[in-house]
């Protein structure tokens, strides 16, 4: 038993920010048991939860509250995707973000909502009302980035939503 939870604690330490689905899947055990594990170990303060989303994503303590909300942003694929584009050209109009990334104006919208709900993208606003997206905090932004290696079936999941979006345009 110890030995499981022991597994749980150290694949969330080395994916923060990783959701319940992802740890049933990448550590072969079932749902309870990842429950009953999970469950313990929130008990006993080695990992923290955030809901986030329709998702709950675990971290280890160290993590602040901006931190745990931009790690589970950034490990979807078009949010992950639309900062990184920002990082590189810095402050963007969306029309030239959704064109870059390849995503629907209204995808990038979703996704900008969120970023911008969790204070890791601003919206400034100029001269006719013109947007402009840049993200609030370059550097951290950037250092989480390192932290986010998406699972394959991760990847294809995102790429199956925007698929979704695409097909029934939101």
């Amino acid at each position: 038993m110890q030995h499981q939870r022991q597994r749980i604690e150290r694949y969330v330490t080395d994916h923060p920010g990783t959701h319940f689905s992802e740890l049933s899947r990448e550590l072969d055990l079932a749902a309870g048991q990842v429950q009953y594990h999970v469950r313990k170990l929130l008990k006993r303060d080695t990992l923290v939860q955030k809901q986030l989303y329709g998702r709950t994503h675990y971290y280890p303590p160290t993590y602040d509250e901006w931190e745990q909300s931009a790690l589970a942003l950034l490990r979807r694929e078009t949010a992950r995707e639309i900062l990184v584009t920002l990082l590189e050209r810095g402050p963007s109009h969306p029309d030239a973000v959704a064109e870059t990334v390849g995503v629907a104006r209204a995808t990038l919208e979703h996704h900008v909502d969120h970023l911008t709900e969790q204070e890791i993208v601003a919206k400034e606003y100029g001269r006719n009302n013109r947007v402009t997206l840049s993200v609030v905090d370059p550097e951290a932004t950037a250092d989480l980035l390192v932290a986010i290696e998406p699972s394959l079936p991760d990847r294809l999941v995102d790429r199956f939503v925007v698929l979704l979006d695409d097909i029934f345009g939101e």
